[in-house]
C-alpha cells in the first residue's frame, strides 16, 4: 500500500434527481422531502433560478461575466449557469480549472487568485489553455513570467487593494496592491502581457452601489499614473443578495453605477469584466435539515457551521427558513424566534439567527433553510464526520428575491 494517498476532505454529494427515473420534471422540495424523509441535511438545487439569475446579470452588464467558481463549485450548479449563457470562469485554484475544464472543453477560464504555486501556473497554461493570471506584487508577476516560456504572452491583470467599503468581508485586507504600486505593476507588465488588466473586489456581500464608482475612479487613476495602455477593468464581485435582516438594491442599481462611472474614465478602449458568485446563486440553493432535539428556544440541527450553515455562525447571517412535516404543513401555530445548534460536539457550531419558525417546532420536524446556494456546498467540511448529504434538483422558486419577501 502506497504511503501517499489524495482524498477530498469532503466526498462528493449523493445525487438523487426526482422521485422516479422516468419524471419528466423536476419535483418541488416538498414532494423529495415526503418520498425520502431525509435523515441527512439535503441541499435543494434550483436550477431554472440560476439559468435565470446568469442570464438576467449576463443581460444586464456591458461587459464579460466570469462566474467565481469558489461560490459553489458543484457540477450541477455550473451546468444551470451554463445554460444561463456564461461562458467564462473565474477559479481560484488548479482544482476549480480542472473541475471547469473537464465540464466544459470550450469555456474560458481565468486564474484570478493573486497568489499561485508555480506548478498551479504550468498546469493551468499547459494543459488547460489557461491564459489569464491576476497579481497584486512583484513577485508574483516575476513568478510568473519565470514559470512560462520567455516568448509567453499572458493575460496579466494586476489587483488593487480598496478603502474600506463596508461589505461583509473586506478582501482588501488580504489582497490588493497599493496605487503607487499597481501603476508600477502594470507598467512592468505591459512588455510581456498579451493582455493587461486592472481588477479589484469591493467585498463579499457589499450593499453600497457607490463604492464601484470610488473603486473605478481608483482604477482610472492608476491606468493613468502608468503610462500604459490596458485592455480590461474587471470589476469583481461582491453583489448582494437579499437575506431577512438585508434588503439590497437590485441588480440594475449596481449596473447602473458601473456604466455611469465607466463613462466617467473616457477609455473606451477597456473591456468591462465582472466575477459575480453569490449573485448568481444564492437564491439557487437550499438545505432541508431535520430537528434532532429541542431546548427551550434552540434546536439542534443535524447541520451547521461546519457543513452548509457557515455564514450562520461566522457573520451571523439570518437565512429564509420554513417548517415542513409532510401531510399537514398547514401549521397554526404563530411565528417564534428560535437558535441553531448544529451536530457537532463544538460549542462553536452555533447559529444564533434569530430564525422565524412556527413556535411548536419540535423534534423529527424538516426545516428548509433558503439562500444557501452560496458558500453552503464550497464551506463543507468533514469535522466529526457530519459530512454526508444529499443533493436534489427541483424546481422551487428562490425562498427569497432582492426586495420581496419569503415564498
Amino acid at each position: 500500500m502506497s504511503l501517499i494517498q489524495s482524498r477530498a476532505v469532503v466526498e462528493p454529494l449523493v445525487h438523487r434527481l426526482s422521485l422516479r427515473p422516468d419524471e419528466p420534471k423536476l419535483p418541488s422540495v416538498d414532494e423529495m422531502v415526503a418520498a425520502l424523509r431525509p435523515a441527512e441535511p439535503m441541499h435543494c438545487i434550483r436550477p431554472g433560478v440560476i439559468a435565470a439569475s446568469a442570464f438576467a446579470f449576463r443581460h444586464g452588464f456591458k461587459g464579460e461575466v466570469l462566474y467565481a467558481v469558489k461560490c459553489n463549485p458543484e457540477p450541477t450548479v455550473l451546468r444551470a449557469l451554463w445554460e444561463g449563457g456564461i461562458r467564462h470562469f473565474d477559479c481560484a485554484s488548479i482544482s476549480e480549472v480542472q473541475l471547469v475544464r473537464r465540464l466544459f472543453p470550450g469555456a474560458e477560464i481565468h486564474f484570478m487568485h493573486p497568489v499561485k504555486s508555480r506548478l498551479a501556473i504550468r498546469e493551468a497554461w499547459d494543459l488547460h489553455h489557461v491564459r489569464d493570471f491576476v497579481l497584486d506584487s512583484e513577485e508574483e508577476l516575476e513568478k510568473i513570467l519565470a514559470v512560462l516560456e520567455p516568448d509567453a504572452r499572458p493575460g496579466l491583470f494586476v489587483r488593487i487593494g480598496l478603502p474600506e467599503t463596508g461589505a461583509s468581508i473586506n478582501l482588501s485586507k488580504k489582497f490588493g496592491a497599493t496605487p503607487d504600486l499597481a501603476a508600477r505593476l502594470l507598467a512592468m507588465a505591459r512588455g510581456r502581457a498579451g493582455r493587461l488588466g486592472v481588477a479589484f473586489h469591493v467585498g463579499s456581500q457589499c450593499l453600497e452601489p457607490e463604492a464601484w464608482r470610488t473603486a473605478i475612479r481608483l482604477s482610472g487613476e492608476v491606468i493613468r499614473a502608468s503610462g500604459v495602455r490596458v485592455e480590461v477593468l474587471d470589476v469583481g464581485g461582491g453583489f448582494p443578495v437579499a437575506y431577512p435582516d438585508m434588503d439590497p438594491p437590485a441588480l440594475g442599481a449596481f449596473l447602473q453605477v458601473i456604466d455611469e462611472a465607466y463613462a466617467e474614465l473616457d477609455m473606451p478602449g477597456v473591456k468591462l469584466w465582472a466575477e459575480p458568485g453569490r449573485a448568481l446563486v444564492a437564491g439557487g440553493g437550499s438545505v432541508v435539515v431535520q430537528v434532532q432535539l429541542r431546548k427551550e428556544a434552540m434546536l439542534y440541527i443535524n447541520d451547521g457551521v461546519y457543513g452548509a450553515l457557515a455564514d450562520a455562525g461566522a457573520l451571523n447571517f439570518r437565512f429564509p427558513t420554513r417548517l415542513i412535516r409532510p401531510g399537514h404543513n398547514d401549521v397554526g401555530a404563530p411565528d417564534a424566534a428560535f437558535g441553531f445548534f448544529g451536530p457537532t460536539c463544538d460549542a462553536l457550531d452555533v447559529m444564533e439567527g434569530p430564525f422565524m419558525l412556527p413556535a411548536d417546532a419540535k423534534e423529527g420536524d424538516w426545516i428548509e433553510i433558503g439562500q444557501v446556494g452560496a458558500y453552503g456546498t464550497s464551506l463543507r467540511t468533514a469535522f466529526n464526520g457530519f459530512d454526508r448529504a444529499l443533493l436534489v434538483e427541483v424546481a422551487d422558486p428562490a425562498m427569497l428575491e432582492t426586495g420581496g419577501k419569503p415564498v
